[in-house]
């Protein structure tokens, strides 16, 4: 299935020559055409909305929670695909989607300015905390995030980073930015690395080789769940205004791009924003914990 329509391959198997074979054939071929006809009409008259999200949304089990909801509560079918919030921009702007669900506020203001954008509502916060090997061999432990970077980088030590143009990845440039360095001069020194794969990648990466990370806190829930009673990263550093991580949705311009169902992508802003999902996402927890805390205002 792909954007709401399916490709069916039909094949048959030989039959014998003659008038019976050619009868067996015609109701196989007939009855497989309706079929056909039957499940795209019914794809057809389907309410679907495209939504562009991050990967955080998706590897927490937000959206398989809050989609069954949406759905029940308007009929229309959320589908979504999951990539850093830059991609998700981008796929925006090329009207491959309805709206977006990203966490890169800077980024987002200026898709707005663009024009690319029709509405943008926040939605919900958690934070970002930067993680490491529980013996913490740079010792950042109670840092600031700048101070905690400065402290990686003179110590040389193993700093795993997204490298993907995500949320996370432009959070985590912004901070070594307050830091006073340029991650493009750690590049040949073999101890910054950019994995280019998402949250939960790039947390397995720094866990097998013992580095750190920066990391949206529920994703860091979603891959404890994996880890047992003894985790192999630990979080080192929090707190703060600087490593607050804001989720916003957009409506994607529809005079920019025709094709967008902007009345669903409206509906699904005034949904995720009323009082009683709001509820919902402040109930939804993984391991007991809280993963995001819900403020869309009024």
């Amino acid at each position: 299935m792909s954007n709401g329509s399916k490709t069916f391959n039909i094949e048959f198997t030989s039959l014998r020559e003659g008038a019976r074979g050619r009868v067996v054939r015609k109701i196989l071929f007939w009855g497989l055409f309706l079929l056909v006809l039957l499940s795209q009409a019914s794809l057809a008259g389907e309410k679907i909305l495209r939504l562009a999200t991050t990967t955080s949304t998706d590897n927490t089990g937000l959206l398989d929670y809050l989609a069954p909801r949406f759905f029940r509560d308007t009929g229309i079918r959320l589908q979504w695909v999951a990539v850093g919030t830059g991609k998700a921009l981008r796929l925006g702007a090329n009207c491959d989607v309805d709206a977006l669900l990203v966490h890169a506020p800077e980024a987002e203001k200026k898709f707005m300015a663009s024009g690319y954008g029709l509405e943008r509502r926040e939605v919900m916060y958690n934070d970002f905390v930067l993680v490491g090997p529980p013996q913490d061999p740079a010792r950042i432990k109670g840092l600031s995030a700048p101070q905690a970077l400065r402290r990686i980088a003179q110590k040389k030590a193993l700093f795993v980073s997204r490298g993907d143009d995500s949320g996370t990845h432009k959070r985590e440039l912004s901070l070594w930015q307050k830091a006073g360095l340029d991650p493009k001069a750690f590049e040949r020194q073999g101890w910054y690395w950019e994995t280019g794969q998402g949250m939960l990648a790039t947390l397995r990466v720094a866990a097998e080789k013992g580095g750190y990370t920066l990391t949206d806190r529920g994703t860091y829930i979603r891959f404890l769940a994996n880890e047992g009673e003894r985790p192999r990263l630990v979080v080192l550093v929090a707190g703060g205004e600087e490593l607050r991580n804001q989720y916003s949705v957009i409506v994607v311009n529809p005079s920019r791009c025709p094709n967008v169902k902007a009345k669903y992508a409206r509906l699904f802003v005034s949904w995720i924003t009323s009082p009683k999902v709001q509820r919902e996402i402040g109930a939804f927890r993984l391991l007991g914990k809280r993963l995001f805390v819900p403020n869309a205002r009024p």
